[in-house]
């Protein structure tokens, strides 16, 4: 479990930020009306926003893994 945690730790930063993201979009932005799917909801919001940051820190932290070639 701890090497999960030390392999991962970007992505799981990036999924923490991502939430913290999608929380402060939905209050901020958000949908007025509610039948945003995604917006209408903070869990929605954040949920969607951890997890698309979650994927896009491992995608780039795979690319820089490849660039140094280890």
């Amino acid at each position: 479990m701890k090497k999960f945690f030390q392999n991962k730790s970007w992505q799981i930063l990036g999924g923490l930020l991502g939430g913290i993201a999608g929380y402060f979009y939905w209050k901020e932005i958000g949908c007025v009306t509610g039948t945003c799917p995604i917006t209408s909801k903070p869990l929605n919001s954040i949920i969607y926003f951890a997890v698309l940051a979650y994927f896009v820190t491992g995608t780039m932290a795979g690319f820089r893994t490849l660039k140094r070639g280890d």
